[in-house]
């Protein structure tokens, strides 16, 4: 990869600058996908994953990793179009925050209460600054009918919200949240993707997600990454990482990892 060629063009820069998110097209192709969806699909850590309560009780799956291992998930979240991506939305070095599989299971996966993701990781992960931004690969289509993730548009522009708990999330204040929607008229969005996408959004920004009523389960990976200038001031057992260096990791290895290990449990 020429790492002097900006990843993104001048207009994507702009739009995720004025909105908070972005959509890439076909951000992955259909082979290193289905090499995703194949292995994600064998894989027994799922079955043992957390769940995770909306408001009404039901859970969607949720599979989390700090640290880049040698294993599909990390070669996605390592990946480094994707990192210099990232960088150039941040304009910073961006290191490896955390990844997570997350399944939302045919007819029962459970909601996402509206949130920032900064909203928690400022209460919980030591971090002052919102200089951080998530990238959610779209591994099934993801549409109304089973949940695909809303937006609301230019709402990273308003500053942290605070957050309290709902079910075992953690959902933002609903009188801003509403106050944004109805007052001020931000635009909520369904941002719809085909396997492969890449949905980029910015930290601050207000997202959640509706039940899948669908009758496919709907799986995604979502890359977190901190900027360098915003490193944890400090680190109290098990939690997302400091800064370290992120070692990216060309398009060819998905497909090595794909053709040497054949889906296996894990």
């Amino acid at each position: 990869m020429d790492n002097n060629s900006p990843i993104l063009t001048a207009e994507q820069a702009a739009a995720f600058e004025a909105d908070g998110y972005i959509i890439v097209p076909q951000l992955f192709s259909s082979e290193q996908i289905g090499i995703l969806h194949e292995m994600a699909l064998a894989d027994t850590a799922m079955g043992a994953s957390s769940q995770r309560l909306d408001a009404e009780g039901v859970a969607s799956k949720v599979l989390m990793a700090n640290d880049i291992s040698d294993n599909v998930y990390s070669a996605f979240a390592a990946n480094e179009r994707m990192v210099a991506a990232a960088e150039q939305l941040m304009s910073d070095e961006v290191y490896h925050f955390h990844h997570k599989m997350m399944l939302k299971e045919a007819r029962v996966g459970g909601a996402w209460e509206w949130h920032q993701d900064y909203g928690y990781w400022y209460e919980n992960q030591h971090v002052m600054f919102p200089d951080m931004i998530s990238v959610a690969i779209a591994v099934d289509r993801a549409n109304r009918e089973n949940g695909c993730l809303q937006v609301l548009r230019g709402s990273h522009k308003c500053g942290r919200i605070g957050h309290g708990t709902v079910g075992d999330q953690s959902g933002a204040d609903m009188e801003r949240v509403q106050a944004l929607i109805d007052f001020y008229k931000l635009q909520v969005v369904y941002a719809e993707l085909e396997p492969g996408d890449g949905l980029f959004f910015h930290c601050n920004l207000l997202h959640r997600s509706d039940r899948n009523r669908s009758e496919n389960a709907r799986w995604t990976l979502i890359c977190c990454y901190n900027t360098k200038h915003n490193d944890k001031y400090q680190t109290l057992g098990p939690e997302h990482p400091a800064y370290s260096p992120l070692a990216r990791l060309p398009d060819s290895r998905i497909l090595e990892i794909g053709a040497a290990r054949k889906p296996t449990i894990s």
